[in-house]
């Protein structure tokens, strides 16, 4: 079954496995995540002071490109991977796995966000990856990078799990409302309609 074919199901959660610790690994608390990827930012910024010589207005202009280039992987992955298309039982059951759960469980908290591990893993692989691209410009950019991942994963959080707002934040209470219970096929930013009004998807 594709996430086209889901009917979401404000109350409950889903079992993805019959083993109580990977069951766990699939789950965690929000602030896990969040706090893991601000501290790990925070970590290598101090070294780029410390040990590089980045001047402070290449760094605030790596850091603010970081964040502009995480809300385009944002896009992109939940467009292409988390949607992707499921001609065979493999994907479909991949394509559940990785989203399709959310989308038929949207409030269930503790699957809002990836395992600390999971998360400590990317942002490790994500540093060698773009220092072998970017040399000593990494530790300005992938702070902001992670920094545009931990605020997606707190928007991603509060749109689920609260009530929307009477202010301008409404507006991505709204947007994500409309991907999950409107059309899963429009409205793919999270943190941002930005690359939605870019790309066309726009509800």
């Amino acid at each position: 079954m594709s996430i086209k074919e889901i009917k979401p199901n404000n109350k409950g959660t889903k079992q993805l496995s019959d083993n109580p610790w990977i069951e766990r690994l699939t789950r965690t608390h929000i602030s896990i995540p969040i706090t893991l990827f601000l501290l790990y930012s925070g970590a290598l910024l101090y070294y780029s002071t410390t040990n590089t010589e980045l001047s402070t207005g290449i760094t605030v202009a790596l850091f603010l490109f970081g964040l502009l280039a995480f809300s385009l992987v944002e896009y992109l992955m939940h467009r292409y991977l988390f949607h992707m298309q499921v001609y065979t039982k493999a994907r479909a059951k991949m394509q559940y796995i990785m989203h399709g759960v959310h989308h038929e469980f949207p409030k269930d908290k503790d699957r809002l966000a990836m395992p600390p591990l999971a998360s400590l893993t990317i942002a490790t692989v994500l540093l060698f990856l773009f220092r072998l691209i970017m040399d000593d410009y990494v530790f300005g950019f992938l702070p902001g990078f992670l920094t545009g991942y931990a605020s997606y994963l707190f928007v991603h959080y509060i749109v689920h799990a609260f009530q929307p707002p009477k202010n301008f934040f409404k507006t991505l209470w709204v947007h994500h409302g409309i991907h999950h219970y409107k059309d899963n096929e429009k409205a793919f930013g999270v943190s941002s309609p930005l690359w939605d009004y870019v790309f066309r998807t726009m509800p």
